[in-house]
């Protein structure tokens, strides 16, 4: 069976970057950049994304492009004869099943709020009530089951029309009416009466700050971001590296995908921070600040209904941008394990991933007796814990790993497949930095999040 391939290069950078920018984005990202010294924090993030991020994420593309596998299957093309590095290959794959098992509850509550701000049901209350709506939406398994299934049923229903007619088409359209909505919002939020203090904390440098925060703790939480944006580790890249021609260099494309990833960050923080200066609002970190701030700011807002469901929208798009470009994963990896078609790896996989989405569903609310890490902690907190602290950093450090050392598939002939094309080349002066430094920079962002 001939391998499906992406029609065109702006539906390759766009639905990579779809996969990376997610919610991280848009709740973590701005808070960071506030509360460790604005514009300074954003110069030591680049820093960390040029020099961690953009050879890790090279790299995963090159493998996916000279194998022409999913993640499943990569390593097998490329390794020498009696060597395991196919063992990741599992590891990938159960990343992505668990990614999904939370990240599809999580993407339901922004379909959930969208449908919440444009029937105006925020309307005339108070930052209890409005935390209290988050509350009983939690609690309630009809919701939280009914939403998620939502967003796994569409996603896998899209995937299934195909890569070019479904995946490629429809996140073109959803991307571009992200990056179009999120222009919208920062204008909007830019021009609010008092909104100047909050553009000027959000990106002049302030280096007192950060010295008041402690540089250590800034590099540390820089470090972090910059990793953990690109969603590097599990194969997410490598699989639409697989579906890519060799027209371009993938240094090149690698670049472009973190200008847009953060490009979306940095607007994310212009829609957030001077619309909670302007209502005198603390911005805070994580899910208060989506479903509890920003609702009672949207409430006091002129026109707020109207810019609370556009935000929700695009919040929507950020989140299943990346659900559809980890179910192609999935499904391209079941498609190269058991040599199922499209649309029988589609259907298998709706019930699958809801199943084994259930018990994040439900530990808000029937099965919230169960802590599985102790105190208040549900399966989210679980599941997101082992993504983002073992499989994301321990697999990046696996695909450096095999594209630098002769018992992998080698510097020589990653360089070859990464410089293939026009654009950006990997330089031979990169070499001592990314086959020495890079991993130590990678166990330590690993050390550092198990701390």
């Amino acid at each position: 069976m001939q391998r499906e391939t992406l029609g065109s290069r702006l539906g390759f950078i766009l639905i990579s970057a779809g996969c990376a920018i997610g919610i991280g984005n848009v709740w973590r990202f701005p808070y960071l950049c506030g509360q460790f010294g604005g514009g300074a924090f954003v110069l030591v993030y680049l820093f960390f994304l040029a020099i961690l991020g953009l050879p890790a994420m090279c790299m995963e593309f090159a493998v996916g492009r000279a194998s022409r596998k999913s993640p499943i299957r990569m390593y097998q093309e490329l390794e020498p004869e009696g060597t395991k590095w196919h063992i990741h290959g599992l590891f990938c794959m159960a990343g992505n099943y668990l990614l999904m098992m939370f990240y599809t509850t999580v993407a339901g509550w922004m379909l959930q709020y969208f449908f919440q701000e444009a029937f105006g049901n925020f309307k005339g209350l108070d930052a209890d009530s409005v935390a209290a709506v988050f509350d009983s939406g939690l609690k309630s398994p009809v919701l939280q089951v009914g939403f998620m299934a939502v967003i796994v049923a569409l996603g896998f229903i899209v995937n299934m029309r195909g890569l070019q007619s479904g995946l490629e088409r429809v996140t073109k359209v959803m991307m571009t009416a992200l990056i179009v909505i999120m222009m919208i919002l920062a204008v909007n939020s830019i021009f609010l009466p008092g909104a100047r203090e909050g553009i000027r904390y959000l990106l002049v440098p302030d280096f007192a700050r950060m010295k008041e925060q402690g540089i250590w703790n800034v590099i540390v939480a820089a470090m972090n971001q910059a990793f953990f944006t690109l969603s590097i580790g599990i194969g997410s890249m490598a699989i639409f590296g697989s579906y890519i021609n060799k027209e371009q260099s993938l240094m090149g494309e690698s670049v472009n995908i973190v200008l847009l990833d953060t490009m979306v960050a940095i607007s994310s923080g212009l829609i957030i921070i001077p619309a909670c200066f302007a209502y005198k609002v603390e911005p805070t970190a994580g899910p208060g600040l989506i479903f509890i701030t920003l609702p009672n700011i949207f409430n006091n807002m002129p026109l707020g209904r109207l810019w609370g469901s556009l935000f929700f929208v695009f919040m929507t798009f950020a989140a299943f941008s990346t659900v559809l470009a980890v179910f192609e994963n999935i499904m391209a990896m079941c498609m190269d394990l058991f040599g199922w078609s499209r649309t029988k790896t589609g259907l298998v996989n709706i019930v699958l991933v809801f199943i084994l989405s259930l018990p994040c569903a439900l530990g808000f609310n029937k099965l919230q007796w169960i802590h599985p890490m102790g105190g208040e902690s549900t399966f989210l907190d679980l599941e997101d814990y082992i993504v983002s602290n073992f499989l994301l950093p321990l697999g990046a450090l696996v695909f450096v790993l095999f594209c630098t050392r002769k018992a992998g598939w080698g510097w020589e002939n990653f360089k070859r497949e990464a410089d293939e094309g026009d654009g950006l080349k990997v330089q031979e002066w990169m070499r001592f930095y990314i086959t020495w430094i890079l991993p130590l920079l990678i166990i330590f962002v690993f050390i550092m999040g198990l701390i």
